[in-house]
């Protein structure tokens, strides 16, 4: 009897084990879905090894491939660092984030590609940070990275190119319809779109910080919406049609060290809002001869 419980304990215990989460999981191009996500076997997508790999923990790739698309609802790391790798989502969202309001998602080093049919590269939806980094997003035909939040968020995304191809769509989309967003967007760069960063708050405020980019080849570069609040510092925003609006009463756009260059309608655009500029902008080529109007200096 005494030999009978000590098989069903290890049986048990063997079971539990194989069934635990692990906190680095591994996929590879010529893995399966099936294996534990292990180094030496590991998954074949994103969407098999996020399951066996634990809160807080990371999923990192072994070689070149895709990895197909995927929804995050828990803390992770998703690091493709050191090889090619990709993401294919024709006709869907490359990466969906739905998390709980303490997570804190990145994904790094990640090629997005929707070959001119995927919907959104990256969609947060929920969660308390999200931090994309050396990133490439393109032939999406909604956003690049649409974050729409009804609930405190963070949002940092540095190093990252984001290319059209659909002049429908919007480069990098920040809404907060609850609570307060804030944005930082460092070396990005947005080619190729309708709307380049946009930004509204429907309630709340929205705080947006763009430094070191290249926001340019757009119907519209920069727009802010509604309650929010967007500043620009060493950036440059060029050939679009419109390079900067504030389109609403409390929108504020701060410019420091901004390049604001050749806009084909006028390189900076105020409806209602505000834009403020600290003297130090360089501002020539805009048509119409419009590309000071209704800036003030600080």
């Amino acid at each position: 009897m005494r030999k009978i419980f000590t098989f069903i304990f290890l049986m048990v215990l063997t079971n539990t084990i194989s069934w635990a989460q692990a906190t680095r999981t591994w996929v590879s191009g010529v893995g399966d879905d099936a294996n534990p996500c292990s180094r030496t076997a590991p998954c074949k997508t994103f969407a098999g090894a996020i399951s066996k790999t634990a809160a807080g923990g990371e999923i990192s790739v072994l070689d070149p491939g895709g990895y197909g698309a995927v929804t995050i609802t828990k803390s992770i790391t998703i690091n493709g660092d050191g090889t090619l790798a990709g993401i294919i989502n024709s006709g869907t969202n490359g990466i969906v984030v739905n998390a709980g309001a303490t997570d804190i998602i990145v994904i790094r080093s990640i090629s997005i590609n929707g070959f001119t049919t995927g919907l959104n590269g990256i969609r947060y939806l929920a969660g308390g940070q999200l931090h994309v980094e050396n990133c490439a997003i393109s032939g999406f035909t909604t956003r690049g990275i649409d974050a729409s939040l009804a609930a405190n968020g963070i949002l940092t995304v540095e190093n990252t190119t984001i290319n059209g191809p659909s002049v429908n769509a919007t480069g990098i989309y920040i809404n907060t319809t609850l609570d307060t967003m804030r944005t930082s967007l460092t070396n990005v760069r947005i080619n190729g779109v309708g709307v380049g960063v946009d930004a509204e708050a429907t309630s709340t405020v929205n705080y947006v910080s763009i430094s070191n980019s290249n926001v340019s080849n757009n119907s519209i570069g920069i727009r802010a919406n509604n309650n929010a609040q967007i500043n620009i510092e060493s950036s440059n925003v060029s050939n679009n049609d419109i390079g900067i609006i504030a389109n609403n009463v409390a929108s504020i756009v701060r410019l420091s060290n901004v390049n604001l260059f050749n806009n084909s309608v006028y390189g900076v655009g105020v409806s209602l809002g505000k834009v403020i500029s600290f003297g130090n902008n360089s501002i020539a080529g805009n048509a119409a001869n419009q590309p000071l109007l209704n800036i003030s200096k600080q």
